[in-house]
Parts: C-alpha cells; sequence; structure tokens
C-alpha cells in the first residue's frame, strides 16, 4: 500500500474538534512535531510513530482547572522506564514477607535481660520447683487430707474440685517462694524482671496470639497421629462437666484459667526465659523454655502443641517484657480448652 504526500498533509489537517461547553474555555495542547527538509514523509505517517500524550485543560471562572491526561501506555514507554516503573508499584507480598522478617529479627536480636546469676542458680531454681510440685500434689496435700480423715477419692464433685484448686494454690505459693528465696541475694533485680503492667501495646500481640489458637489445636491432631492416646480415662474435671455441676465447674475454671497461667507463667516466662538469655539469643531462649514448658506437663501426647504454644507466649512475652500478656493468652487457652470440653 503507498501513501502520498497529499494524503500525509490531509490526515494531519483533520484534528476532530471537542464539544464546546458554554462558560468553559477549553484548549487542547499537543506535542510538537517539528519538520526538516530530510525528514521522510513516510517516516512520518508510518505506524510506528509513537502515540503522544493528548493534555486537555478546561479552565472555569479562569481561577480552577481541570486536568486529564491519558497517560502513556507500556507501548509508548522505553525499556528503562517500564523498569523503574515495576520498582515503584507496591508489591503486597514482598511488604507481607518484609514485616514477619522484621518481627523476627526484633526478636532474635532483641536485648538479653541483664542477669546477675549463673547457670548453677537456674539449674537450682527448676529443680526445686519441680520436686516441690510434685511433693506437694503427690505427697503433702494427700497426707494432709488422710489426717484430716477424708480421702478425694470419696468427695463429691465439689469437693474435688475444691480439693484441686487448694492442692494448685499451695503448688503455686510453693514455686514462688523458691523462686524468692534463690533469687534474694542478688536483689534489687533490674525493672524488666518479673514485670505485671498494663501499660503497652501488648494487647495487639495477645490477639496476634489468639489467632494461632488454631494452628494449636491442629499440631494436637499431629502429635496424636505419632503417640496415640492411652485408654481412656476420664478425669475429675471431665466428671463434673457430664454432671454438669455448675459449683464444681466454676471451681475447675478457676484453676486452669487463672491459678495455671499465674504460676507457669512467673517460672517459665518470667524466671527461665529471661536466666537463658545469658547464654543463648532470646530467640533461642524462647524455644528452649518452650521445651521445657511442655515436659512440665508430663503429657507426651500434647508435646508438640504445648512447645508451640510455649514459643507464642514466649514472643510475646519477649517483645513487651511484661507479665501480664503471656498470663492473659494463657488463661485464654487454656479457657478456650476447657469450653471446648464443656460441649
Amino acid at each position: 500500500m503507498s501513501v502520498t504526500p497529499s494524503s500525509c498533509f490531509r490526515m494531519l489537517s483533520h484534528v476532530p474538534l471537542l464539544p464546546s461547553t458554554p462558560g468553559v474555555n477549553c484548549r487542547i495542547s499537543k506535542p510538537y512535531v517539528s519538520f526538516t527538509p530530510t525528514t521522510p514523509l513516510l517516516q512520518l505517517c508510518s505506524s510506528k510513530i509513537p502515540r503522544y500524550n493528548w493534555r486537555f485543560s478546561c479552565f472555569k471562572h479562569d481561577e480552577s482547572s481541570l486536568e486529564y491526561t491519558v497517560s502513556e501506555t507500556s507501548e509508548d514507554m522505553l525499556p528503562g522506564e517500564m523498569v523503574e516503573l515495576m520498582k515503584e508499584q507496591p508489591n503486597v507480598k514482598n511488604n507481607w514477607v518484609t514485616n514477619i522478617k522484621k518481627a523476627a529479627d526484633a526478636i532474635l536480636r532483641a536485648e538479653p535481660w541483664a542477669v546477675p546469676w549463673t547457670a548453677k542458680t537456674i539449674l537450682q531454681v527448676m529443680l526445686l520447683w519441680i520436686t516441690s510440685f510434685w511433693l506437694v500434689g503427690s505427697w503433702i496435700i494427700p497426707f494432709v487430707a488422710h489426717t484430716a480423715g477424708f480421702r478425694k477419692e470419696c468427695l463429691t464433685f465439689r469437693g474435688q474440685a475444691l480439693y484441686s484448686l487448694l492442692t494448685d494454690v499451695v503448688e503455686g505459693m510453693t514455686g514462688i517462694v523458691i523462686i524468692k528465696l534463690c533469687l534474694s541475694r542478688f536483689r534489687p533485680l533490674s525493672s524488666d524482671w518479673f514485670k505485671f503492667s498494663f501499660k503497652g501495646n501488648w494487647p495487639f500481640d495477645v490477639g496476634l496470639g489468639c489467632l494461632m489458637f488454631p494452628l494449636v489445636n491442629r499440631l494436637s491432631q499431629v502429635n496424636l497421629n505419632f503417640v496415640p492416646m492411652p485408654p481412656i480415662t476420664v478425669s475429675n474435671v471431665e466428671q463434673s462437666i457430664v454432671a454438669r455441676d455448675p459449683i464444681a465447674m466454676l471451681l475447675y475454671a478457676i484453676v486452669v484459667s487463672v491459678c495455671a497461667p499465674i504460676w507457669e507463667e512467673i517460672v517459665f516466662r518470667g524466671f527461665l526465659l529471661p536466666s537463658l538469655t545469658r547464654y543463648m539469643p532470646v530467640g533461642c531462649s524462647i524455644l528452649v523454655s518452650s521445651i521445657a514448658f511442655a515436659l512440665a506437663h508430663f503429657n507426651m501426647q500434647r508435646m508438640l502443641p504445648l512447645v508451640f504454644l510455649g514459643m507464642v507466649m514466649g514472643t510475646v512475652f519477649a517483645r513487651s517484657r511484661n507479665l501480664l500478656p503471656s498470663m492473659l493468652l494463657h488463661s485464654l487457652w487454656n479457657a478456650f480448652v476447657f469450653i471446648d470440653l464443656m460441649r
């Protein structure tokens, strides 16, 4: 197909006019095209000529302007401009990955606690706590009850619930006394030891921790595939739930949702986790303390979910250096399990 010079000038001279609007002065501006004697007309009229931006400016009352610019398409842009445009566009996936990496770095590179005691004191406190827990629950309280003339197995549902509550309170108080006596010679401690405060942005971390509960529950199912449950035995808590005794259920709810989170968080997150930062990074301390937390439950069928739950609570504690968030998260998890048993 041939193109003549006259047809080319005819195409350039017929430019569509914009419709006029009363009271609005419109003008259309287009890029200037310079002609030189050496410019071939066929090159000007070829299909490879770039599509220029047409800029429309409509002014009303000569003070306000409304401009509309037809953006360049990818065909009109140079390769370098395309690369720069792609770099400027936000990448949501990369942003999420970056935020996760920053959060992980904030934990792994967190400043360790100022620990004035050595591994000997750490081992001493943990061994004494485990021993006292076993002695109080398995020997001292049963002996006192037997001396008083009653046995736990002969009690009603409410009596057994009250027995469990008293046992848990004595075990927890004994553990606190052991920590206080063993650390008395190192006092005064810095302000970030055993901190309990309502201030800070920790509610957001607790909310994120609650979102991990379905994953903890899923890990429980995975753990059971490796370590099956022993022959089914109904616990005192489950017996009270089946009997629908409201007083007994309330007492057990206090045990699992109030007492246990307080004692366990003081020992594992308040003492053990910060103490380990003297010998290892904060991230490793979270992992090791979580394993110790899981082992202390003496239940291999729940090992995986308890380790993961301990890591979640340890991370929340390490970020805030406050025992209240981890206690609250621990209490919410136990309450979630207790309510699940009631269904």
